[in-house]
């Protein structure tokens, strides 16, 4: 996917498909009500940049009664970054955290030397059902990082900035694009 004008590449014409270097088909991890396709790793393609897992989870629909439960676990020498496009998930841990998530917003939280940390639906939401549907990736820290100290930060959707040209909206949410800057800090 890309943002340039262009034509889309052609089966069978090298010259369209020569800057495809790989095609990667996620593998899909049925976990009850819902579906995880982890894109990576794969077998030919570990990380991309930073990026060492990369998720993507949903759409489904949770009935009355039922949600997203990952239970307390441990994270550690890498940061992972959740994106919402529908629903909502709520974090919690060790560092005392308890955020909700919802779409369009970022939660980035730093492992470092260890955090534990749980996402589940929220009381509400169980009761009544609720959509999913979202990203995250896990990112490597640099080797110096590795033993920082743990953070969590969640950032609101308006804390984004937004470029809108050619009749196209673009959200800015981690790094920076034509002078605009997303707030997430990378650490």
């Amino acid at each position: 996917m890309s943002f340039f004008p262009g034509k889309d590449p052609q089966a069978g014409d090298a010259y369209s498909c020569e800057a495809i270097a790989q095609v990667i088909v996620p593998r899909t991890v049925d976990l009850g009500d819902f579906a995880v396709r982890r894109a990576l790793p794969s077998a030919r393609t570990r990380m991309v940049g930073p990026f060492i897992f990369f998720d993507h989870f949903g759409p489904a629909e949770f009935r009355a009664g039922n949600g997203l439960d990952v239970r307390p676990h441990p994270h550690i020498g890498l940061a992972t970054v959740t994106y919402l496009f529908d629903g909502e998930i709520m974090h919690r841990d060790s560092l005392g955290t308890a955020a909700p998530i919802k779409p369009g917003e970022v939660n980035w939280m730093t492992a470092g030397r260890g955090i534990v940390h749980s996402e589940r639906t929220g009381a509400e939401k169980r009761a009544t059902g609720s959509p999913i549907h979202g990203l995250q990736m896990w990112v490597a820290l640099p080797a110096a990082n590795e033993e920082m100290e743990a953070a969590f930060a969640h950032h609101d959707t308006p804390e984004f900035p937004m470029i809108e040209e050619n009749g196209k909206s673009v959200r800015v949410v981690v790094g920076s694009l034509y002078g605009a800057a997303s707030p997430v800090t990378l650490r």
